[in-house]
């Protein structure tokens, strides 16, 4: 009886293997690859929303323009600007990234304005419901004590809320509110 050991079959498992790689390379390339605009800006969209230091005291915004990733809007620290340039980066589709994301100014007092912004909107119970989401959609920019109140709410009402909530926090200058309505008749 002859034995038959396994490293007779290594160069056929080597030949094999080598043959199979690029169309496996190619086939999972092509299924990260998104196809179309539309899948390239909900991919950039979710990459953001992950990152791990993204709060309701920063606004990330984009635009996409064929294969390039254009961010805007305002942090809080300088390392979610970097973060979030390097998480678009890394997006299949992606070729080109402008950051044009403002860092917000350092202040204790826009610090604690922040803080009493967000109890006075979250904590009121007709708007708690939003503090209950994964990323609250009401975000809060605190610029020299100006206000902006950016993102998307359910109704009207719940925008007025959240501006007449953040206007009657002393200590602010001025309240710009930007919230959307969801699905609002233009």
């Amino acid at each position: 009886m002859r034995k038959f050991g396994l490293w007779k079959l290594f160069p056929l498992i080597v030949f094999l293997t080598a043959l199979a790689t690029p169309a496996l390379t190619a086939a999972a390339q092509k299924q990260s690859e998104p196809r179309t605009e539309e899948a390239l800006y909900r991919e950039v969209r979710h990459q953001l929303v992950m990152l791990p230091y993204f709060s309701v005291f920063d606004n990330l915004a984009y635009s996409v323009d064929g294969n390039t990733v254009t961010l805007f809007g305002q942090v809080v620290h300088a390392s979610l600007k970097g973060d979030a340039e390097a998480v678009v980066k890394r997006v299949a589709g992606v070729e080109k990234v402008a950051n044009n994301i403002e860092v917000l100014p350092a202040s204790i007092n826009d610090d604690r304005l922040r803080r009493a912004l967000f109890r006075s909107i979250y904590r009121f119970a007709p708007l708690e419901r939003y503090a209950l989401q994964a990323v609250p959609p009401i975000h809060i920019m605190v610029k020299n004590g100006n206000v902006t109140l950016v993102g998307v709410v359910a109704t009207e009402a719940d925008k007025n809320a959240a501006g007449i909530r953040a206007n009657s926090v002393p200590g602010i200058f001025s309240v710009k509110n930007e919230l959307q309505v969801e699905n609002a008749k233009n």
